[in-house]
């Protein structure tokens, strides 16, 4: 874990009100892992940092994706480039690409689409097949960057792609990577109860001390997201008990 000054050196929106800043940040660039997240902090700015997968890393910069939903993206996306906010991570356990695979499905909703590029990189590293499934309400909000060896886009409206949800768009595959909306994860949990699932979930320290990211789990107890997580096994998560309205993609 490192904690460092972060120049601002690139931005470029992605979907409709969706940007991806990068920042220099060597040494997180070459140890974070897909599905892991850096924090955030500006200066002058709020009191909290703010949590943010890492969406891309390499060539000494990492990049974030996010909306302004609050004072702090918003102060974020009002940066130009050589600000420098205060960055640390890289924080929690992401994906687990070890275990034995040959196709990897990664299904992502709105702002899940945050830890995938990592994720299809990663992939791509273990010698899996990527297939790639991002789903939104409308064609606009569709990331409009895409990775993998094969790419499937879902819309709820059915302007783009698959007409219907993500989870339904998506197939089959020896090893299945999801982030989104908790409501779609506890759908990918019926659907492929050992998924490896990013929950959503307010994150005060980032480091495991404030105890505000709690994760109801199905065998009793809690844990944090920030340290155990935030990646779960689907089945793990006691999905009725996690509120289906916080953020950990990106947070206000």
């Amino acid at each position: 874990m490192f904690l460092t000054d972060a120049p601002l050196v690139e931005r470029r929106q992605v979907a409709r009100d969706m940007w991806v800043l990068g920042f220099a940040a060597p040494d997180i660039a070459a140890s974070v892992k897909a599905g892991q997240f850096v924090n955030i902090g500006m200066r002058p700015g709020p009191l909290l940092r703010r949590p943010f997968s890492v969406y891309r890393a390499g060539d000494d910069r990492i990049e974030v994706l996010l909306k302004a939903v609050g004072v702090g993206t918003a102060q974020m996306l009002a940066m130009r480039e050589g600000d420098v906010a205060s960055c640390l991570g890289p924080l929690g356990r992401g994906f687990d690409l070890t275990l034995s695979a040959k196709t990897v499905s990664l299904v992502s909703g709105g702002l899940g689409v945050a830890p995938m590029p990592l994720a299809a990189r990663d992939a791509r590293a273990a010698g899996l097949q990527v297939t790639w499934v991002h789903g939104a309400r409308t064609a606009d909000e569709l990331c409009s960057e895409t990775e993998g060896d094969e790419v499937i886009l879902a819309t709820d409206d059915g302007s783009a792609g698959f007409a219907g949800t993500v989870v339904a768009a998506a197939p089959d595959a020896d090893l299945v990577l999801a982030c989104g909306p908790n409501r779609m994860l506890a759908a990918a949990a019926q659907r492929w109860p050992q998924a490896q699932v990013a929950v959503e979930t307010y994150m005060g320290c980032g480091t495991g001390v404030c105890l505000g990211c709690a994760v109801p789990l199905t065998r009793g107890g809690y844990d944090r997201a920030c340290t155990e997580g935030p990646v779960y096994v689907a089945s793990d998560v006691d999905w009725p008990a996690l509120p289906s309205h916080l953020s950990y993609a990106v947070s206000a």
